[in-house]
């Protein structure tokens, strides 16, 4: 009786065992007879294939199939994408309540329409007659000359005999002169180069750019014009992130849109688990620009069919095979990350196209290597610890005793950043880079801004906290803060006209323009509470020279 009992139970085993073989392999061709199946089909919502552009059939790996996938979300914005940026327009256009009462009309549902891809976007509406953005270029304050540079001042020294090899920078080295080959062009040989290849051997010192370098705006668009030849995951960090390959061989971080423009970070989000938004990347280029640091990376935001240009051309397949089709027919995919990497926080297309901002990627860590410095006001990315800059008012003087911050110009550095993050509201700084040739003597990389922008109705002092405690700032910077709080020079303003060159704008809601205004002033008057403690003398370094002293006096 008891050997009868094994046998069935063996029995009953190898069903369960040959009934789940049965079902995998039913799922697995279930999409490509759907495929076939909704091809012409009354019922089916897609587009019929006659209307649809031309394009190369998907490449379906051969052990993989798409799987037609539900979207649990509750979050009815999880599924908006280029609608955000018209809701931005309506609100910034001046009628937040008149524009959303006429959002039901005709009007409004042609204003939601999406653009088709390939058709020209319409022109932004024509600058101020005053251009201030130009105006503000033109002032002594931004015509300040760097210091000579010698060959140990540039990131590299560039034979400017040798052409630029496509070939050579497809395996990352530089070929040598005996197996170098020309490009059949009568430019020298700087100007065969790429764009994002100028940007990298115009790094300096000082500086990441010039301030009137050509390259950098042709490299803006390069970032929303170059075919994308292929896409990854980045590996690290806490939500998703794209590495995008151009057919020029440049490459750039895509972070997609996951929030609107209107929307603020919920009350009761800690500032580790908050979400990276792209128009915060794409704003903070423009502000670091603004404020003179050149600093930031270009970035630009860009459009993406998340068909063609994403899943067609990807290679990672643990990014393929996270792509589905959404109820409402719209493709998305999650990705692989920490934070927000599932169907409930999928990334989901208007049918399949998304933004996103490209920043340019920086020379590679094998020609130029960077060194990452734990920021001394780190926060301490617990629910309930604080960090001890929070705890002591004296946490300053300890900094001011450690290298490299007890010489040099790194604490000045850490106050321009400071003041940076704050207009931006920017919480999360907790480690930053410099250039290792260059030593401890060189700028700090403003990277990693996605967390900035969050809310336009909070101002978060404790940004500014290495400001009040260490009382030091540049003369530079604090010169052209107070030009910025002018009427002529308002920040917002300068803002929203350098925002305007961007091809997915308006990149900021009117609010976080306006919050920039507001936090402006809150840094003044903590530099001015600085000097009125300690004397001008010893909060306000000197670092311009006696000729743009004088003129700005005089102004």
């Amino acid at each position: 009786m008891k050997m009868l009992l094994v046998r069935k139970f063996r029995v009953l085993i190898l069903m369960v065992f040959l009934v789940a073989c049965t079902m995998h392999i039913m799922i697995d061709l279930l999409p490509r007879l759907e495929r076939r199946g909704t091809e012409g089909r009354p019922g089916c919502s897609c587009p019929p294939p006659a209307a649809a552009p031309p394009r190369a059939a998907p490449r379906w790996p051969s052990k993989h199939t798409l799987r037609i996938l539900q979207d649990f979300s509750a979050e009815p914005g999880s599924n908006l994408s280029s609608q955000s940026r018209e809701a931005a327009e309506r609100a910034a256009g001046g009628g937040g309540g008149g524009a959303g009462a006429d959002g039901g009309g005709a009007e409004g549902a042609r204003t939601r329409r999406l653009i088709p891809p390939g058709a020209p976007r319409p022109p932004p509406p024509a600058a101020a007659a005053a251009a201030p953005l130009a105006a503000l270029f033109e002032h002594p304050l931004y015509r300040v000359a760097l210091p000579p540079l010698a060959d140990g001042d540039l990131l590299f020294n560039v034979n400017s005999d040798i052409r630029f090899n496509p070939r050579a920078a497809e395996q990352t080295e530089w070929q040598n002169e005996d197996n170098e080959e020309f490009l059949p062009t009568g430019e020298t040989s700087i100007d065969s180069y790429p764009n994002w290849l100028k940007f990298h051997i115009g790094i300096n010192r000082y500086e990441l750019y010039s301030r009137h370098n050509p390259a950098i705006e042709a490299l803006l668009q390069d970032l929303v014009s170059q075919k994308i030849t292929s896409v990854a995951m980045k590996s690290g960090g806490t939500q998703l992130k794209l590495i995008m390959t151009f057919q020029n061989y440049g490459q750039a971080l895509f972070k997609p849109m996951k929030q609107t423009r209107e929307q603020e970070t919920p009350p009761d989000f800690f500032y580790f688990s908050d979400y990276e938004r792209h128009n915060a990347e794409i704003a903070a280029f423009h502000l670091d620009r603004i404020l003179d640091f050149r600093r930031v990376p270009p970035v630009a935001g860009r459009l993406v069919n998340m068909t063609r240009e994403i899943r067609d051309v990807t290679r990672d397949k643990k990014l393929w095979r996270t792509f589905f089709i959404s109820p409402a027919n719209n493709i998305c995919f999650y990705g692989e990350c920490s934070y927000y990497c599932s169907t409930e926080h999928a990334l989901c297309g208007k049918p399949d196209q998304i933004e996103g901002s490209l920043a340019a990627f920086l020379p590679d860590l094998s020609l130029a290597k960077r060194k990452t410095w734990r920021n001394p006001w780190r926060r301490s990315y617990h629910k309930r610890k604080k960090a001890e800059w929070e705890v002591d008012p004296d946490y300053c003087e300890e900094v001011k005793q450690t290298p490299p911050y007890d010489s040099g110009t790194r604490i000045l550095d850490i106050m321009d950043m400071t003041v940076f993050d704050f207009l931006m509201g920017n919480m999360d700084r907790h480690h930053y880079e410099t250039f290792e040739k260059f030593g401890n003597e060189t700028f700090i990389i403003h990277l990693d801004n996605g967390r900035g922008f969050g809310k336009y109705s909070h101002d978060e002092l404790s940004i500014l906290v290495p400001l009040n405690q260490c009382c030091r700032i540049r003369k530079s910077t604090y010169l052209r803060l107070q030009l910025l709080a002018k009427e002529e020079y308002k920040l917002s303003l300068l803002m929203k006209e350098s925002l305007l060159k961007d091809k997915i704008a308006p990149i900021l809601y009117q609010p976080h323009l306006e919050a920039m205004d507001r936090r402006l002033r809150i840094v003044l008057k903590a530099v001015s509470d600085c000097i009125e403690k300690d004397g001008y003398d010893n909060v306000v370094e000197n670092d311009l020279n006696a000729d743009v002293n004088t003129v700005t006096t005089e102004r």
